[in-house]
């Protein structure tokens, strides 16, 4: 890849985003890099002006590939996070994306199998859940991930709950 071109997935994020605030359309990619063709839950993020602008993912498959994954959760960001009004085509040339694609999750036994800089972490009790993803900054401690999953989930300090942990790759 040449110096400032972006990564065929994160092309790919960008795309579906531009087409969708632009045209109302559902991007379709012309070509499936070898990632794009897995399956796997996938996350994207926007970024303005170095600000979260969207995130929103799948925590596990829910698509029959990668490229849908990124499709339906770039569109997803950039219109339905609840903490964000839908971008604006004004926004576009501003947004930074990037794209985590997630390794299957695991269950975890003792939390001294986590490390924040190193994996993400599903908190779950019940059919409630919260992810949080790996290596964010200012989230320095497992405690730390642990206590944003139980926010984001509406799980309290006491309920009980199982932990997962995951790997990413990063593609920005």
């Amino acid at each position: 890849m040449a110096e400032g071109e972006l990564h065929p997935v994160v092309k790919l994020a960008k795309e579906a985003v531009e087409s969708y605030v632009r045209e109302g359309r559902i991007h379709k990619p012309k070509e499936l890099t070898p990632e794009m063709r897995e399956q796997a839950g996938v996350f994207v993020s926007l970024h303005e002006h170095g600000q979260l602008r969207g995130c929103i993912g799948t925590f596990e498959p829910a698509k029959s590939n990668v490229a849908e994954e990124i499709i339906a959760n770039a569109i997803s960001s950039s219109t339905a996070d609840p903490r964000f009004p839908p971008v604006a085509v004004s926004e576009l040339d501003d947004l930074e994306y990037s794209v985590d694609i997630l390794t299957k999750p695991e269950l975890v036994t003792d939390i001294g199998q986590l490390d924040p800089k190193e994996y993400g972490i599903i908190v779950e009790s019940g059919w409630k859940r919260g992810l949080l993803l790996p290596d964010l900054e200012g989230v320095d401690s497992v405690e730390e991930q642990i206590v944003i999953c139980r926010l984001k989930a509406t799980i309290s300090s006491t309920e009980p709950v199982n932990l997962y942990r995951f790997q990413v790759r990063r593609f920005k």
